[in-house]
């Protein structure tokens, strides 16, 4: 696909990069996109020459709508695109009560608007490929409320949703979706300190952003419609009642807001 792109959102740091350091060695051409000030040109330009793929780079806050529908006229106007990875994300761990309205705000419309919203304007351009594909990145939160998170788990709920659906409803089309339900991952310095942190379970259950990008893109192009990546906590998850893993969850995110005050 000489001159088409694949689309990644969330793609300076973490699983985002590694999305791009993966589909670069595959010799596809890239669409970075990122918040303002974190590197992306210069990692773009790595890539362009390690890969000798083409990259283009926009920097904007997916979390603001009208910067979503400037991003997708812009691609839309300037690209062919034969994939869409939706990384872009934000979490959290506080108390319901002492949160602002703008912190739900943000969770809600990057997790949840954003997803969307590209999507729905990069499908038609999608749909011009003879094979294209859709990949957003859920959570293991997804099938657990959470307490101190709520709002997080709850998004990425939708997001989970979302994708199943939208895969039924295009299966029989050339766009294939699927979405990934990744757990923990050491995605920067901050949160792999908390990580560790949080003992020896915390340490064994954390995902390499490398090792769950290259097995997505893996499962993606084998059309698996659900990525599962960390099979010994979905297990858990699975087999526990919800009236179990709710407190046990919600217990391990009060000690890790408590570890974080510390």
């Amino acid at each position: 696909m000489k001159d088409s792109y694949a689309v990644i959102t969330g793609a300076s740091q973490g699983l985002g990069r590694a999305f791009a350091e993966e589909l670069a060695k595959e010799n596809n051409n890239l669409i970075l996109v990122s918040l303002p000030g974190q590197g992306l040109e210069s990692f773009a330009e790595e890539l362009q020459t390690e890969y000798l793929v083409k990259t283009s780079c926009y920097e904007t806050d997916l979390s603001i709508k009208e910067n979503v529908l400037d991003l997708t006229k812009w691609i839309n106007s300037n690209f062919s695109i034969h994939m869409l990875i939706n990384n872009a994300g934000i979490g959290g761990s506080k108390k319901f009560s002492d949160v602002s309205g703008s912190y739900i705000e943000k969770i809600i419309q990057l997790n949840v608007l954003a997803t969307s919203l590209l999507t729905h304007q990069l499908l038609p351009n999608l749909q011009k490929s003879s094979k294209a594909y859709v990949l957003n990145v859920s959570s293991l939160a997804a099938f657990s409320p959470i307490g101190y998170k709520t709002v997080y788990p709850a998004s990425k709920a939708f997001i989970h949703s979302f994708s199943r659906g939208l895969y039924q409803e295009l299966k029989d089309t050339n766009v294939f979706v699927s979405v990934v339900n990744p757990g923990p991952m050491k995605t920067n310095a901050e949160v792999s300190r908390r990580i560790e942190e949080q003992g020896f379970w915390a340490r064994i259950t954390c995902l390499d952003p490398q090792r769950v990008a290259r097995y997505c893109i893996r499962r993606l192009k084998k059309r698996d419609t659900v990525i599962m990546v960390n099979h010994i906590s979905w297990l858990i998850l699975k087999i526990l009642p919800i009236w179990l893993k709710m407190p046990m969850l919600t217990n391990k995110i009060r000690k890790e807001i408590s570890i974080a005050s510390s």
